[in-house]
């Protein structure tokens, strides 16, 4: 069973092309999967598991008090590897075929007032290489709204600051090309310029657009613990998430009467589904707007 499941590892990040938290999550849950067939179940080959012994499987989980969401993770990882099976006849049927994905309660996005972002965009405010490097990467997050993990991989020759455009690689190794606005591309010219050639280290060479202070690609962490600092600098009392930025952009462009498939292509969204929530988080807001602000509300 293993070594089945060091065939989908393999398959997902080489043929799918996903990310490596993405990869890890996978393997960790369908470790515990073929770990709970093998000693509860008592089951030894893949053949062997039935609709019903998925069923036991997921009942196990909950009754260790995991949540609807962790549920749902699961039954993604359990169906993607019976499909992969399946597929590579490695097993006859896909016993997963009519398991159903438990209802999840769905979340609105915590986002930034203009004001809060403004605060926080303005937080590197000391000069030097380093504040400099710190404003320019919130600018272009919130410029572009990409995730953290695509800021961090980007390349100096993903910018284009004469077109005004940036090239990311998104999830599944999709490529998409999203517009720059003026006041970032601004300061991200200034970085090139003034920030970057300090940080740059002499004896490792690198094409990362950003750099930590030892001259190597920042990190993800790296990258979380500066946020959480310029946040209590900027006083913002709200919780933060590295897609913070992200939600605020796609909040405030549909606010302004952006359209949905734009805002879809820039966040770079398989499903307009996942790019709608936006609008329950705008009308949200606009209710919070009223409620606080007409004199009959």
């Amino acid at each position: 069973m293993l070594d089945r499941l060091r065939d989908f590892i393999h398959f997902m990040i080489v043929e799918k092309g996903l990310s490596k938290n993405t990869v890890v999550s996978y393997e960790r849950d369908l470790k515990s999967y073929i770990n709970y067939m093998q000693k509860v179940e008592q089951i030894e080959t893949l053949n062997g598991i039935t609709r019903v012994h998925i069923v036991h499987f997921l009942n196990h989980l909950k009754q260790q008090g995991k949540s609807a969401k962790t549920l749902a993770r699961h039954v993604a990882s359990v169906r993607s590897f019976h499909q992969f099976l399946l597929r590579e006849k490695a097993t006859d049927s896909d016993p997963s075929v009519h398991i159903e994905t438990p209802q999840t309660e769905r979340n609105l996005p915590k986002v930034l007032s203009l004001s809060e972002v403004e605060a926080l965009l303005d937080a590197p405010s000391e000069t030097g290489a380093l504040p400099l490097r710190d404003k320019s990467m919130l600018e272009l997050l919130y410029a572009t709204g990409m995730r953290v993990s695509e800021l961090i991989n980007l390349n100096l020759d993903d910018l284009h600051l004469t077109m005004g455009f940036v090239r990311c690689l998104g999830k599944g190794n999709k490529e998409r090309i999203i517009p720059i606005g003026k006041t970032a591309s601004t300061i991200l010219e200034t970085y090139l310029k003034d920030s970057r050639p300090k940080l740059r280290s002499k004896q490792y060479q690198t094409e990362a657009l950003f750099l930590n202070h030892l001259g190597n690609r920042l990190t993800r962490q790296g990258f979380w613990k500066i946020l959480k600092g310029l946040a209590r600098k900027a006083n913002i009392q709200k919780e933060l998430t590295p897609h913070t930025l992200r939600h605020s952009f796609a909040t405030h462009l549909l606010e302004n009467g952006a359209d949905l498939r734009a805002v879809q292509e820039m966040l770079g969204h398989a499903d307009i589904s996942t790019t709608q929530i936006y609008t329950h988080v705008s009308k949200t807001r606009l209710k919070d707007v009223y409620s606080k602000h007409h004199p009959r509300a």
